[in-house]
């Protein structure tokens, strides 16, 4: 049976219909009539038959019933194009009616049949034709008497008798359910999942095998692997003498399998577990998938009612997609197309169960992923003293600061008042795998007094236990269950097959020696950029670099530098052996001076005891430090031409390193990238101090070595010059994180104040420190990129800002020829997957 425009259609073999047009469960059920699987008779009703009877307009349910058995139940079942946009609720039983209700009695005797007919009024009451459930819910008595009071309590609320036409029940159910995804409420929460507007829903009606009567009767819920882990495993009950889903929700339910916890169904009927078992290894391999399915059994055969994606976690979803390619189900690409890369951030860090009950007190920007739990911190010596006592603690800070770096290392997690996804909290928080969440506003951060206070007035103090969400922005009370990383094979497997497929390099932004050993055990092909700046900070180097600051003369400068120069040349070292024989690409010293004074009374006053100088003299450099916008200030190549010394000891120790570590193994050849350079002459300057460094560790050494020297491309100017610093720059990397912000004015630090707010008005489509912004930005890059290549065709060209780990950001970089991206070591398997991803698309569409 079809209509003239196949709109309502009989389900067979050959039946036209898509998922487009009638949904996901209409078409699985198709799939398993293909099958010769024993699936009900069932008719189909596209998304546009569904509109029509919502407008008002029935079709002719004469015809729509006839291929049915003219006695027997319906039930009607929805079908969205994905089953996770939700839909109205079956509806079983369908035509029961009091001649079916004495029919039904001689069969399965006379209490079933009511408590069927019961089952059926009560629901079609309350849900179909909208009636006080009080008036139901206060019918308690079973069987006839039940059923006896629900159908007067009908009768007194619409002063008519229950309808006894099955055609008349089927159509107020299609008009119940029709109308109830068009309204508001439904749509709202169906877009919050990720439906368009206009999503369509489609309708089935399936003949209804009972699941109650003589011989072994029921039904229940079967699946082959585990949800959660995505492990093999049978799950699922099963309960005679019952119909849909009940099975779930009854204590008496049977285990499918033989279990020592109960009876089992194999054990009950094992000819219809041996069916499930038949049927779900068929359904795997011919529909490419884990399926659930739902099952009645009749007189001791199974039937299959209906067949739904397994729902899984991420890390399932992982293991499933492997074991399938493992199994010669789908091949590899397939398996790699099948997870999303910002699926991965989960697997890797530390999660709060979803099934946990959660207290936030907070929300902000989630801004490096995975949950952390510990007790609240207000400044990195109390992080550090709580590691040492190994009490795990949550950093709070108004926003953190590079001098906070040892606390970020010290503590499980960061909270801080201010900031976005580039700020340096969020910058840090990835690149060591430390759960963020920043841009806090709906908490009052009272640092003196080392408190925090939520907007219903609860007080949080130092020592109290919270947990903060990086995964998504949640500020939690206390310490909800968690879910461990999942780092196993199924997860190294994946990333092996997508190195398969990727064309572009994925490198790694790493500061520490810890960072590099986190990028290199995820296969990073390198270090894209090392930031020196933040090994200053340790207590013993802190020292020098302020007794550098103050200064006088260039030789009172080398001085100082020269005690960090073994420090620099040992980090150096460090990393060079652990990247062996892959680039390390180490940025110059980058932040203004003032970052490594102290800010307050107190700190100046000790650092003036240190020194050994008046308070007024300390002060008064500080003093002359301070810019009124430091982030455009003295800082990057502008330092490198200022006070040149600081960058002969750093090449310096790069080069020595370089011969170190070339001892033990391959020759490590360091790229040096000068950062902020906006003219040809800055690289000029810097190049000609590098190579005069280098020309003396060689002749001082005997050791020849090679390095390559390129810029940071972070200002507009930059890009605009691309064709003129190319001519001295091996390499050149884009700054995205600086880039945005001096594209669009924008502080990236406090943007995230108003960025929601800009997002939700449409003046931006997203956060463009999160997103890569392709138009503005983007336009910049390409620009860039074209004419660094016109001037030099070898140069080579990449993304070392945070944009790097985006999916977004890698399809851009591989259209504009870039040759690699560089991203935080824990976004790097993402980075990789995404790779590959747009690499396959890319081969299916040419």
């Amino acid at each position: 049976m079809q209509n003239s425009e196949n709109h309502i259609t009989l389900i067979t073999p050959t039946a036209p219909m898509a998922v487009a047009t009638h949904g996901g469960r209409a078409k699985c059920l198709q799939r398993l009539v293909r099958m010769e699987l024993p699936v009900p008779l069932t008719v189909a009703l596209s998304f546009r038959a569904v509109k029509e009877i919502a407008a008002g307009r029935m079709p002719d349910l004469s015809e729509l019933t006839s291929v049915f058995d003219g006695g027997a139940l319906l039930c009607v079942r929805p079908s969205s194009e994905d089953p996770d946009w939700g839909g109205p609720e079956a509806v079983l039983n369908i035509g029961m009616n009091d001649a079916t209700y004495v029919e039904l009695s001689d069969r399965v005797g006379q209490e079933a049949a009511a408590q069927l007919y019961l089952r059926f009024v009560k629901y079609f009451s309350v849900h179909v034709a909208r009636l006080d459930p009080d008036a139901f819910d206060e019918i308690t008595a079973k069987g006839s008497e039940g059923l006896r009071a629900a159908l007067a309590a009908y009768e007194e609320e619409t002063d008519e008798p229950f309808p006894q036409s099955r055609e008349k029940q089927l159509a107020e159910v299609l008009r119940s359910m029709a109308r109830a995804w068009e309204g508001t409420s439904a749509r709202l929460l169906r877009q919050a999942k990720g439906a368009p507007a206009d999503a369509g829903l489609g309708l089935i009606v399936q003949q209804m095998v009972l699941g109650i009567g003589a011989g072994e009767c029921g039904s229940g819920v079967i699946q082959f692997v585990n949800s959660d882990t995505g492990q093999p495993q049978i799950t699922g009950r099963y309960l005679s003498q019952s119909q849909g889903r009940e099975a779930l929700l009854q204590r008496e339910a049977l285990y499918l399998e033989c279990d020592a916890r109960g009876p089992s169904l194999q054990e009950h009927a094992p000819q219809a577990f041996d069916e499930l078992l038949d049927f779900g290894a068929r359904m795997r391999r011919r529909l490419r998938e884990e399926m659930e399915i739902e099952f009645t059994i009749e007189n001791g055969h199974a039937h299959i009612i209906d067949g739904l994606r397994v729902k899984r976690s991420n890390r399932a979803a992982l293991r499933i997609a492997v074991d399938l390619a493992e199994s010669g189900v789908i091949d590899r690409a397939e398996a790699v197309m099948r997870i999303q890369p910002r699926a991965l951030s989960e697997l890797l860090h530390r999660q709060v169960d979803p099934t946990a009950k959660r207290d936030r007190i907070g929300r902000g920007v989630a801004a490096s992923p995975g949950a952390a739990t510990g007790r609240i911190v207000f400044d990195s010596a109390e992080a550090q003293a709580s590691a040492a006592r190994f009490e795990a603690c949550i950093l709070v800070r108004r926003e953190t600061q590079p001098e906070d770096i040892r606390g970020m290392h010290a503590a499980a997690g960061v909270l801080t008042e201010r900031g976005g996804m580039t700020s340096h909290a969020a910058v840090i928080g990835r690149g060591l795998g430390l759960p963020c969440v920043v841009g806090v506003e709906d908490l009052r951060f009272n640092l003196r007094k080392k408190t925090l206070v939520t907007k219903d007035g609860r007080l949080f103090k130092a020592g109290d236990v919270i947990t903060v969400d990086g995964t998504t922005g949640d500020v939690l009370a206390g310490e909800p269950a968690m879910l461990e990383a999942a780092l196993d094979d199924s997860l190294q497997t994946l990333m092996e097959w997508a190195d398969e497929f990727r064309d572009i390099e994925i490198r790694a932004n790493a500061d520490t020696p810890a960072d590099a050993q986190t990028a290199r055990n995820f296969k990073a092909q390198g270090i894209g950029l090392a930031r020196t700046e933040h090994m200053f900070f340790e207590a013993d180097r802190l020292t020098a670099m302020r007794e550098m600051i103050f200064a006088d003369t260039a030789e009172d400068r080398r001085a100082a530098l020269d005690r960090i120069l073994p420090m620099q040349r040992a980090d150096f070292i460090d990393l060079f052996r652990i990247m062996q024989g892959l680039p390390v690409c180490i940025r110059l010293f980058d932040p203004p001076l003032h970052e490594f004074l102290p800010s307050d009374r107190g700190g100046l006053l000790n650092l003036a005891e240190a020194l050994d100088l008046p308070v007024s003299d300390v002060t008064r450099r500080a003093e002359q430090l301070e810019e009124y916008n430091p982030m455009l200030g003295l800082r990057g190549v502008r330092l490198g031409v200022t006070v040149p010394e600081i960058y002969e000891m750093q090449a310096r120790a790069i080069f020595e390193a370089t011969i170190e570590a070339s001892r033990e193994g391959e020759p490590v050849v360091p790229e040096i990238m000068i950062p902020l350079v906006s003219a040809k002459r800055e690289v000029e300057l810097v190049k000609t101090r590098v190579d005069a460094v280098a020309a003396a560790v060689r002749t001082e050494t005997g050791r020849d070595f090679t390095y390559r020297l390129g810029v940071m491309a972070e200002t507009p100017r930059a890009c605009l010059r691309a064709g003129d610093i190319a001519s001295h720059a091996a390499f050149m990397s884009f700054g995205t994180n600086d880039l945005t912000q001096m594209t669009y004015g924008l502080s990236r630090d406090d943007a995230g104040r108003f960025m929601s707010a800009y997002v939700t008005e449409g003046v931006y489509p997203e956060d463009p420190f999160h997103t890569l912004d392709l138009d503005g930005v983007g336009e910049l890059l390409q620009l860039a990129a074209e004419r660094a290549r016109e001037t030099r065709p070898e140069i080579t060209l990449s993304i070392c800002g945070e944009h790097g780990g985006n999916p977004e950001s890698i399809a851009f970089c591989r259209s504009a020829g870039l040759d690699y991206v560089s991203c935080s070591p824990f976004r790097v398997p993402g980075a990789r997957l995404a790779a590959a991803q747009f690499a396959l698309m890319d081969n299916r569409t040419s």
